[in-house]
C-alpha cells in the first residue's frame, strides 16, 4: 500500500470518528430513553443512558470492525455497532405496543442525526471558505449522513434481533411472533449471509440512497 493510501485512510478515520461514534451511541441510548419512558429502567440503572461513547463501546463492534472494514474497503465503506442497551420488555407498560416504540427509537435517532449532518453539510457549503476546515467538515458531514442512513435502513430489516424484527414482533399475532422468537438466535447469521450473497443489496442500497436524498432535500437541497 502506498503512503498516499495510508494517508487517505488515516484522514478518513479522523474525520469519521465523531459521526460514527455518536451515530452508534445515540442509536443505543435512544432505545434506553424510550424504554424508560415506557416503564423499563434497566438501562438507566446500569448507567447506559449516558451520551459518553466510552460507556457504549464494544471493542470488536465499535473499534476493530469499523477499522478493518474501512481499511479493507480503502475508505469507501465503514460499519460497526455498540454494546446493545439492555431492555427488559416484560417491564414495559404495554409490552407489545411499547416494544415497537423502543425498537423504532434507534433508527429514528439515526434519521435525526442524519438530518443534523445534512444541515452541517449545507451550512459548510454556504458559509465556510475553501480550505482545510471546509474539506474536513464536508467529509465529516458526508460520513455522518451516509453512516446514519446506513444504520437506520439496516436496522429496519424485519429480522430479529434487528430493530425491524422487534417492530414486526410487536405487530404480528402471538403464534407468528413465537416463530420470530425461534429465528432470533440465527437472525444476525441470516443477515450476514444475505449481505455476503448480495441478495438484499437491490433493496438495501436504493433504500439508503433514497434516505440520503431525502435528508439532503430537507436540509436545503444539493447533492452530498
Amino acid at each position: 500500500m502506498s503512503e498516499i493510501d495510508i494517508a487517505a485512510i488515516v484522514r478518513g478515520i479522523t474525520t469519521g470518528a465523531i459521526p460514527v461514534l455518536f451515530a452508534i451511541t445515540l442509536h443505543e441510548v435512544a432505545h434506553g430513553w424510550v424504554a424508560r419512558a415506557c416503564g423499563d429502567s434497566t438501562a438507566a440503572m446500569l448507567g447506559r443512558l449516558s451520551l459518553n461513547p466510552i460507556r457504549h463501546v464494544d471493542p470488536t463492534g465499535t473499534i476493530l470492525t469499523p477499522l478493518l472494514v474501512f481499511t479493507l474497503s480503502l475508505g469507501n465503506f465503514i460499519f460497526g455497532w455498540a454494546k446493545p442497551v439492555p431492555v427488559n420488555f416484560s417491564n414495559l407498560n404495554k409490552p407489545r405496543r411499547d416494544m415497537i416504540a423502543v425498537a423504532a427509537a434507534g433508527p429514528a435517532a439515526n434519521v435525526a442525526m442524519g438530518l443534523f449532518w445534512a444541515v452541517v453539510y449545507q451550512l459548510t457549503r454556504k458559509l465556510v471558505p475553501p480550505g482545510d476546515a471546509y474539506l474536513f467538515l464536508i467529509q465529516m458531514s458526508q460520513i455522518g449522513i451516509f453512516f446514519n442512513s446506513l444504520l437506520a435502513v439496516f436496522n429496519l430489516i424485519p429480522l430479529p434481533p434487528l430493530d425491524g424484527g422487534r417492530v414486526l414482533r410487536g405487530l404480528v399475532s402471538e403464534p407468528f411472533g413465537r416463530r420470530l422468537d425461534a429465528i432470533e438466535p440465527y437472525g444476525l447469521i441470516i443477515v450476514v449471509l444475505l449481505l455476503l450473497t448480495g441478495v438484499i443489496r437491490p433493496v438495501l442500497v436504493p433504500a439508503i440512497n433514497a434516505l440520503i436524498s431525502l435528508l439532503i432535500a430537507l436540509a436545503g437541497g444539493g447533492s452530498a
